[in-house]
């Protein structure tokens, strides 16, 4: 039996803890004892990890340099003496790393997940030093991993295990729900022959959410019947319904908030939308493929591993709002290319992208580190 305890700042509807929590729950149990460690404060996907009966410990750290927080995840790490720790974002990489080291864990395990350019000298540094201990980083695209050994970590520590997403049941008529609840549609008062633009994702910076926006408001001189549907929250969630009112664009941008239920949600959109300026390998981007609904994203990395032009979708320019209307007009106006292009990312996850792809890969790379 191998024990690992993963080690993630919090346990938010994040990609990265939703393939955290996809693989602690996927793992077989009589080959692997999981546990999780959260560096930060909890969410909602602890409820799915305890539901699961894997154990789950709130260590608790209150700020960016926390001593307390350090000696607690050591006690937390001595108490449970792993094979493997596999630690996920920043502050767990640096905090995870050096605290196994220190108890003398053999087997280290770090996850890259996104491209970060707003990574400095100090945490840089802090990667390159803890990379001497590490036998192997995990992520998630090939872009993550160039953008790693640009910065100076070894190519040859990386592993490239891409995420993994449940392909949800064949998509049925747009405004049909699986549960006889009302439709989404129903819910934010809009005729039957509303078009539905899904963006998934956290509000902040990195998303250039103003930049949907503002091609909604495009696509409103052209289209009177799409609306562009914002799931999610996050810091930015004021100032961008405040650019949605100045836009007076009210009545075709809705925001949603932070929902459970994404998978239905899927289902009742006509295509995605995804303006990031960067990425790791977009969820968001998977769940719609495997929904069946055709994606319109940036041209950046990550995003280019995911989406094949003029196969399942298109890319566009980072910024490029007009472009994002357009190819989103040609979409609404075709059904048949909707479908197929739709149907293409579908066959595309479930042929390279399925969970338990994933957790395969993970288990066999745990053994081999163990073994």
């Amino acid at each position: 039996m191998i024990r690992i305890l993963h080690i993630i700042p919090t346990l938010v509807r994040g990609g990265a803890e939703k393939q955290l929590a996809l693989l602690a729950t996927g793992l077989p149990r009589e080959r692997f004892d999981v546990h999780v460690a959260v560096l930060t404060h909890t969410g909602p996907l602890e409820a799915e990890l305890r539901a699961a009966e894997i154990p789950v410990t709130l260590i608790g750290k209150r700020a960016k340099f926390d001593l307390a927080c350090y000696g607690r995840l050591r006690r937390q790490i001595r108490s449970l003496r792993p094979d493997i720790v596999h630690t996920w974002l920043f502050a767990a990489n640096a905090y995870g790393r050096q605290a196994a080291r220190a108890e003398g864990v053999r087997h280290l395990v770090a996850g890259e997940r996104c491209v970060d350019p707003w990574k400095g000298f100090w945490q840089l540094a802090i990667d390159r030093y803890l990379a001497r201990y590490t036998q192997r980083i995990v992520t998630n695209s090939s872009g993550v991993k160039e953008f790693y050994v640009a910065r100076g970590l070894p190519a040859d520590l990386f592993e490239i295990i891409p995420n993994g997403v449940p392909l949800a049941e064949e998509p049925g008529p747009g405004n049909e729900t699986p549960d006889g609840r009302p439709s989404l549609k129903e819910e934010l008062g809009l005729p039957p022959q509303a078009r539905l633009i899904g963006a998934v994702g956290r509000l902040w910076p990195q998303k250039r959410v103003k930049d949907l926006i503002w091609a909604a408001d495009l696509l409103k001189s052209i289209r009177d019947d799409a609306h562009l549907v914002i799931v999610g929250d996050g810091p930015q969630r004021a100032r961008l319904e405040r650019y949605r009112r100045q836009n007076e664009i009210t009545d075709r941008v809705h925001f949603l908030g932070e929902r459970g239920d994404v998978p239905a949600l899927m289902r009742q959109f006509d295509l995605l939308w995804l303006g990031s300026e960067y990425e790791g390998q977009s969820n968001a981007i998977l769940e719609a493929m495997a929904a069946g609904l055709p994606v319109i994203a940036t041209d950046i990395p990550g995003n280019r591993d995911l989406v094949v032009p003029d196969q399942t979708g298109y890319l566009v320019p980072v910024g490029d709002r007009f472009e994002f209307a357009r190819r989103t007009h040609w979409l609404l106006e075709d059904e048949a290319l909707r479908q197929r292009l739709g149907q293409a990312g579908r066959q595309r996850v479930a042929s390279e992208f399925t969970v338990a792809q994933m957790v395969q890969r993970h288990a066999a790379l745990y053994a081999a580190l163990v073994g």
